[in-house]
């Protein structure tokens, strides 16, 4: 992994951690339902451009690095980026 794209994941991914236990303090507080929903939603947008920034480190140092490696490489990492994709559809 990208030092900038490690560095990167893991301060978003402190910024969601926080996000989440605002919703978790949300929810023992019994606060309105609406507002802790929109606070949750913000840790879901949250992951999901973490999922996109490491997605993309993935593609240009592990895809694009392999990409004269033989067939048989290539097509797996093709099917692991296809994989991946195909869970989250689920």
């Amino acid at each position: 992994m990208n030092i900038e794209v490690k560095k990167e994941s893991l301060r978003r991914l402190a910024i969601a951690q926080g996000h989440l236990q605002k919703v978790r303090e949300m929810v023992e507080d019994e606060e309105y339902c609406p507002d802790i929903i929109h606070q949750s939603q913000a840790v879901q947008s949250s992951l999901k451009k973490i999922d996109q920034i490491i997605l993309e480190g993935h593609l240009d140092c592990c895809v694009l690095a392999n990409i004269n490696a033989p067939k048989a490489k290539k097509e797996k990492l093709i099917k692991e980026i296809v994989d991946l994709f195909d869970k989250n559809g689920k």
